[in-house]
């Protein structure tokens, strides 16, 4: 056996026994490793909702309407998609710590806390993306309805029908995003063990401590919400294309 090869196998021997351990520990559906899906589960889907409650109407209209200031706004809304996670973070941080102006509100550390983090990192996402599938919309449909008499309400529900698919699209990407977001929920979270530890801060917590067995579940577990979130999209795309 070569020199190379006495250095591999425990390399591998070493990733098979955490691959074991990993599979063990959702087999026995090990409490610490499902608290942090769950808790990724829940902040993930309260931030898309907030983000979407907010960022659909914003992008539709960003997207729709014509208005001075229109293309700076759309600037700013394209800008941000590239803002740092961790700027992100502090900036929230700043303003829920107990010296800021938010706090006596106590949510720092907290799963709200990280809700309202993630919810700004997931609304560019939607506003700016909303706000081009209405955009790519064919402007001879428009004129085909106002020459057939369409009101401004029907136009504006009808391009908001034709630009669902495209809108459906936008709604996963952003859950993909926020989902496997580390920075933002590290440091508005705490990472504290099952209450705002999440997938991502618990693979980089035991990484770091050497355990890679709950680490390699969680990956496996985000692997699996990985290939949902694309299969979904596959399937959007697949129905637009009818």
């Amino acid at each position: 056996m070569t020199a190379e090869a006495g250095f591999r196998q425990p390399a591998m021997s070493y990733f098979s026994d955490g691959l074991a351990q990993a599979w063990q520990l959702l087999a026995d559906m090990d409490k610490a490793t499902f608290s942090a899906v769950e808790v990724t589960l829940v902040s993930t889907s309260l931030s898309i909702a907030l983000a979407l409650l907010a960022g659909l109407p914003a992008g539709f209209c960003l997207g729709y309407f014509s208005f001075p200031g229109r293309r700076a706004l759309r600037l700013v809304s394209d800008t941000l998609l590239a803002f740092p996670t961790v700027l992100i973070g502090l900036i929230v941080y700043v303003l829920l710590t107990y010296r800021g102006p938010l706090g006596h509100l106590g949510l720092l550390f907290t799963l709200p806390g990280m809700v309202i983090g993630q919810t700004l990192l997931a609304l560019p996402i939607v506003v700016s993306w909303t706000a081009q599938a209405v955009e790519s919309q064919d402007l001879r449909l428009r004129q085909t309805l106002l020459t057939l008499g369409a009101s401004r309400a029907q136009l504006a529900w009808l391009t908001i029908r034709e630009a669902r698919y495209e809108i459906g699209m936008v709604c996963a990407t952003a859950f993909g995003r926020v989902v496997t977001e580390v920075g933002v929920a590290m440091m508005l979270g705490g990472n504290i063990r099952n209450s705002t530890r999440t997938m991502t801060t618990a693979i980089s917590l035991e990484t770091s401590k050497g355990e890679f067995a709950q680490g390699i579940a969680l990956g496996l577990v985000l692997l699996l919400i990985a290939f949902a979130v694309n299969g979904l999209l596959a399937c959007l795309k697949a129905r637009n294309r009818k």
